[in-house]
């Protein structure tokens, strides 16, 4: 791999979130600030959008690891297709509950009596869950009677909700006006400015011990950052196969031409939507004194015989019967294919035999 053909001690685009490669774009930062002043309010949602790659997780991850976590207790629930029923299981399971069978009255007062008894130790709990566009409405009322939880006049739990970007019109839907009531920070990550991306890949190949090798020509940057959009996973995906790039082509330095060629090697990875096969009309092809004749799907119509024409039609007219040609030869091919297997599975029929060379 090229972290070893350039003596780099991990690889500074993993796709992965790693709080360890926290860059604070001006987005960030400004999301960093929302999220400190929520986390010192203690109660309500902080909802943190963005598209996908955005660095949300990454940005949590940060958050998390510049925080007492001795002091606070986090809970992540990954699976958010779930109804409210379902949301409550796994908020128990996180507390280290029991849930299988256990009526949801029963639940919930077990899930208070746990997050009172964190909240007597000294220690905040924070609920963090993500994809929050895909949670039902009932999943986010559920949210929502949690949140009531208090004791001494103290929210027991602190949620945090983060999404793409439509889950700002869903949260802006009828019927949860009272979440929103209770939504204390909201920010949107934007994408990377193009005078960001520069020092967001030095940043991360820095970390991994890079000495300047390979370089990066200005005019790559701004090459960069039109074909990723500023999105941070899409420039690390980039930034990757032109890493790999210049390795294979044992390249010095890395510039806008090397960006557009790897973007098109690239776009030549996506895999092609193979076009529906169709049987094509076969009138007739000799084998084994027999004629083979295929039969044309329904609705295909083949297409028409010429007719004398003028001069100025010919070329119209040869174009046509090339087109035909190509039909039957491919057919053709495909007769020849069923042959060779026949013969190769040895089969025999009356009047025809193989015999040894």
């Amino acid at each position: 791999m090229y972290s070893d053909h350039f003596g780099l001690t991990g690889q500074p685009f993993q796709l992965t979130p790693d709080a360890r490669f926290w860059f604070g774009s001006r987005t960030h930062k400004k999301a960093m600030a929302y999220l400190g002043y929520g986390l010192a309010q203690g109660e309500g949602f902080i909802v943190v959008t963005g598209e996908v790659g955005a660095g949300k997780s990454t940005l949590v991850g940060h958050l998390m690891a510049s925080i007492d976590r001795s002091r606070l207790t986090v809970l992540n629930i990954v699976s958010t297709q779930v109804e409210g029923d379902d949301m409550l299981r796994l908020v128990a399971q996180g507390l280290g509950l029991g849930s299988g069978g256990v009526e949801k009255a029963r639940l919930l007062e077990a899930v208070e009596r746990r997050l009172e008894e964190e909240a007597r130790s000294g220690k905040r709990t924070l609920l963090i869950v993500d994809e929050a566009q895909n949670l039902p409405f009932s999943a986010l009322e559920e949210l929502r009677m949690l949140s009531n939880f208090q004791i001494g006049g103290r929210a027991l739990v602190q949620i945090f909700l983060l999404g793409q970007p439509e889950f700002r019109d869903k949260l802006g839907g009828e019927g949860l006006e009272q979440l929103r009531q209770r939504v204390i920070a909201n920010h949107h990550l934007e994408a990377m400015a193009p005078d960001e991306v520069e020092s967001y890949i030095r940043h991360r190949l820095t970390l991994v011990g890079w000495a300047g090798r390979p370089g990066f020509a200005a005019d790559s940057f701004s090459a960069i950052h039109r074909h990723s959009g500023g999105i941070p996973r899409r420039v690390n995906q980039l930034a990757n196969r032109l890493m790999l790039f210049a390795a294979v082509e044992e390249a010095a330095a890395i510039d806008s031409r090397a960006v557009e060629a790897v973007v098109a090697d690239m776009s030549s990875d996506k895999p092609a939507q193979a076009p529906a096969e169709r049987v094509l009309p076969l009138r007739s092809v000799p084998f084994a004194a027999e004629e083979v004749k295929t039969v044309p799907e329904p609705g295909f119509q083949p297409h028409p015989q010429p007719s004398p024409v003028s001069d100025l039609a010919f070329e119209r007219r040869i174009a046509l019967l090339e087109a035909q040609l190509e039909e039957q030869e491919a057919a053709l091919r495909r007769v020849l294919a069923l042959l060779v297997d026949w013969v190769e599975k040895g089969s025999e029929e009356p009047g025809y035999r193989t015999s040894a060379a």
